[in-house]
């Protein structure tokens, strides 16, 4: 048993509280990672604020993080102690149905315990003060060790930065995997991206590597927009600066509408605002941004009648032990931008300010 540093949430709505946990060594088909960096996320604040319906406390969050290999439980073949790796919130055993399946990254073979903050054999390897404390997302990245699934991990290259390359355990990978993976960009086509956070930045990322000749980014905080462009977005343009709905500013601006757009934002309104704004016969949409539980999308049929699509995507369509290894590859053959959405580097028990950067835009 490991005793190590985590960030527990103790209930929901509550900042998170440093404490000494214990970290139970790996069962079969499990490794122990030591955590080195971990980077947080809006879906980690929503299930702190108490809106996630799976939601178990008290748990240790995070789930996008890197770091090394500290031991692994008996029949572990794909990695070994020392291995650098990024944990995986949507893992890929290679052999359910949706593995096997080459139009899906969702692999199911641990949902359901994951879902419920347990391993695959239905407990925990944490303790706090004598309490079980719950797993997240399968991750867990919020301490300085974590127990994951073997399927749950992808080795990456040792000489990676982890401070960095742990953005690509969820964010950055998700809004570009949208723009390649999901929207399949075409070269010479029109995009709008709404919202500008980190997953926004990456699907203008996606885009521009894509080929698109037209980027419209779409918020509210102006704030944002330098830093849109300097991803590859031609224009940005505020919601509030206009009197009609934003929808239809796009489809004026791009004479008829845009030819694929992506919401990163999770909001349900915008997400039907997204829709709208493409064109007619082929406008293709994206949803990417997670709303909050029990909430749903409308839009009138004939907008998908007249040629649209919806669609959504889950870690931007990866293959996510396949995949996470060659976008670490990417990011070193410079292909691919993973420092530049670095904003702040604290340390770790400064996460609760770390927390309030990001709900401040900043």
């Amino acid at each position: 048993v490991i005793k190590c540093k985590a960030a527990v949430a103790w209930e929901a709505g509550k900042p998170l509280s440093i404490e000494e946990v214990e970290i139970a060594p790996p069962k079969a088909h499990e490794v122990r990672i030591k955590i080195v960096a971990t980077a947080v996320c809006h879906t980690d604040a929503y299930t702190l604020s108490g809106a996630d319906p799976e939601g178990c406390f008290p748990v240790i969050l995070g789930h996008e993080g890197a770091g090394i290999v500290e031991s692994v439980g008996e029949g572990v073949t794909k990695v070994k102690k020392g291995d650098t790796v990024i944990p995986l919130y949507i893992p890929q055993c290679g052999e359910c149905k949706f593995c096997k399946n080459p139009k899906t990254n969702l692999c199911q073979k641990i949902r359901i315990t994951q879902g419920k903050g347990v391993m695959p054999d239905g407990t925990s390897r944490f303790t706090c003060k004598g309490k079980q404390i719950y797993h997240f997302m399968g991750t867990s990245t919020f301490s300085e060790y974590t127990v994951v699934a073997d399927i749950s991990v992808a080795k990456i290259d040792a000489a990676a930065p982890l401070d960095k390359v742990c953005l690509l355990g969820c964010g950055i990978s998700t809004g570009y995997g949208a723009a390649v993976n999901t929207a399949k960009v075409e070269p010479g086509s029109t995009c709008a991206v709404f919202g500008l956070g980190g997953v926004g930045l990456a699907v203008i990322m996606g885009c521009k590597t894509a080929g698109a000749s037209r980027i419209i980014g779409v918020d509210i905080n102006k704030d944002k927009y330098a830093k849109a462009k300097e991803f590859g977005a031609t224009e940005c343009i505020s919601p509030q600066d206009f009197k009609k709905p934003i929808q239809e500013v796009l489809v004026e601006m791009t004479d008829g509408g845009v030819d694929y757009s992506f919401e990163c934002i999770g909001n349900v309104g915008v997400m039907r605002a997204a829709l709208e704004a493409c064109h007619k016969g082929w406008g293709v949409s994206v949803i990417v941004g997670v709303a909050a539980a029990g909430q749903e999308i409308s839009t009138r049929p004939f907008q998908l009648v007249t040629g649209r699509t919806w669609k959504g995507t889950a870690f931007g369509g990866w293959k996510s032990v396949d995949n996470v290894p060659k976008l670490v590859t990417d990011y070193m053959a410079k292909k691919i931008k993973v420092d530049e959405f670095v904003t702040h580097t604290l340390p770790f028990d400064k996460i609760n300010e770390a927390f309030e950067l990001m709900h401040s835009g900043k």
